[in-house]
């Protein structure tokens, strides 16, 4: 994953992390993940999830697929289901439906992935892609990729939606310069899903469209938690903060991602996730007490603070 990432987590989880987990060989369950609900339907979903943006564009036949398959296996072990990916990820796609397939965890995976076309042809064309790279017939949920073509795309989803195809649909950004677009389509259109970028220092989703969200009922993941390397940039070298203790914070991953679920719109967040450790951590997140009001209002002055 994350140069940077390595050396934090060096110096802030205590003991070592379990050993590679063989793909074929799942460990049991551990109980307690926080879940949250789509509010469309009620389904609850762990309350974190995995991105494969630039980490699982890698060749199928390649070394790079050991690592993917065991942090992905390893995931759902402990409970995680949502795995989030995008035709224009290059090859991840491929990547992960031939790790779902390898691993026969097709059905115990909520799978995301995203249109990215103008014109129905080219939505048509890239969602036929989609299955034939994810190797299923059904996606769990697909969302019009950064706003590109929404008054083509969602009635083209609605369709797949309404014959089984898909079970969500929505739409995406990681831009705060595409809000206002986002906004809009929140308060015309029936999304089950948006996906957005939140972090501690990233907050301005938290204005207007995290409230919007959850008034309109409409489940929310986020991406970029991290900020890219940005936070972990931010906190290298640095203990964690003594008052992280009281929402049972053991890592830097985990302040981050505790901060961005103890938000009340927030549904799921999907950081990139590459390694088997990182998905161990990362569920360590959603377990456990979450910083209430003012914690976060501590968590959010310690890193502007810094």
């Amino acid at each position: 994953m994350l140069p940077h990432r390595r050396a934090v987590l060096a110096g802030s989880i205590a003991g070592s992390l379990a050993a590679s987990l063989h793909p074929g060989r799942l460990l049991a369950q551990e109980p307690g993940l926080i879940r949250r609900p789509i509010p469309s339907t009620g389904e609850t979903v762990p309350a974190v999830g995995i991105g494969t943006s630039r980490r699982y564009d890698v060749a199928t036949d390649s070394d790079a697929m050991a690592p993917l398959r065991e942090t992905v296996a390893r995931f759902v072990a402990l409970g995680g289901t949502v795995i989030d990916t995008a035709p224009d990820y290059g090859r991840a796609e491929e990547v992960l439906g031939r790790i779902l397939a390898e691993t026969k965890l097709r059905d115990r995976v909520f799978l995301c992935s995203k249109v990215a076309a103008r014109g129905r042809e080219a939505g048509e064309a890239q969602i036929a892609q989609s299955f034939r790279r994810l190797g299923t017939d059904r996606i769990d949920l697909i969302a019009v990729h950064n706003l590109i073509d929404p008054a083509v795309q969602l009635p083209l989803l609605r369709e797949m939606k309404a014959a089984g195809r898909i079970r969500y649909l929505g739409a995406t950004t990681w831009a705060e310069g595409q809000y206002g677009d986002l906004e809009a389509l929140m308060n015309t259109e029936k999304l089950d899903v948006i996906q957005v970028n939140y972090a501690v220092d990233a907050r301005k989703a938290a204005e207007r469209i995290l409230p919007l969200a959850r008034e309109r009922g409409i489940a929310v993941m986020v991406n970029v938690p991290f900020g890219r390397e940005r936070l972990f940039n931010l906190v290298r070298g640095r203990e964690l903060p003594p008052f992280a203790a009281e929402f049972d914070c053991r890592s830097w991953p985990q302040f981050f991602l505790k901060y961005v679920l103890s938000h009340e719109a927030v549904t799921c967040p999907v950081p990139g996730t590459a390694q088997l450790r990182y998905a161990e951590d990362n569920l360590g997140a959603a377990r456990g007490r979450l910083p209430d009001a003012a914690l976060r209002r501590k968590m959010e002055e310690f890193i502007d603070g810094l």
